[in-house]
């Protein structure tokens, strides 16, 4: 890693993010490199954005009961390594270094258990509909630091790594504003994209 790469972290917490810690978490594989970056959406409750309810999920602090839909992910103890708010506002829950809980059961580039060598990236948005400017420009700027982190080689949506039950980040995310910066880096995309 280029020195100029380096000064941007603090061991595997990105300075750019606002961090907040995550209990779940755990070490990855002996061996594992990280190669890929999973894009998803979320917002909580579905649609509803800026109320913090995705932080307090990923730190296992959210009231289950304040809202209907929490009551049916009751008890779910999930992480990303990374949030990007309608805003633009970034968040960093795990440390790259750590395997975040993000992608469930998934299979990607031959290989299953994409959690052990992937990145997790949240948008804060819902399935099929329209992402914000500055949530592009957030992470351009996040898939930037992390190439020249890492020796990223693809990047999907979880739509792509669990096609059987995951559609984010769905038809709304807009994949040449990310393809075309992208492009000369040496990144794949899923086919058709």
């Amino acid at each position: 890693m280029k020195a100029a790469a380096r000064a941007a972290w603090n061991g595997g917490w990105l300075h750019a993010a606002r961090a907040l810690l995550s209990p779940n978490h755990g070490p990855r594989p002996p061996g594992a490199e990280v190669d890929l970056l999973v894009l998803h959406s979320i917002s909580l409750p579905p649609g509803e954005y800026g109320g913090g309810q995705v932080q307090q999920l990923f730190t296992n602090r959210l009231d289950w009961d304040a809202h209907p839909y929490f009551r049916t992910i009751r008890g779910l103890q999930v992480s990303s390594h990374f949030f990007i708010e309608r805003t633009g506002q970034l968040w960093q829950f795990v440390d790259v270094q750590r395997r975040a809980w993000h992608a469930g059961r998934s299979h990607y580039r031959g290989r299953g258990s994409c959690n052990d060598d992937s990145i997790g990236i949240e948008l804060e948005g819902l399935e099929g509909l329209a992402f914000e400017e500055p949530q592009y420009a957030a992470l351009l700027e996040l898939c930037t630091a992390l190439l020249a982190r890492h020796p990223v080689r693809f990047i999907a949506g979880h739509e792509h790594i669990a096609p059987a039950r995951k559609h984010d980040p769905g038809a709304g995310f807009n994949w040449p504003r990310l393809t075309r910066p992208m492009a000369g880096r040496g990144v794949l995309f899923p086919p058709g994209i």
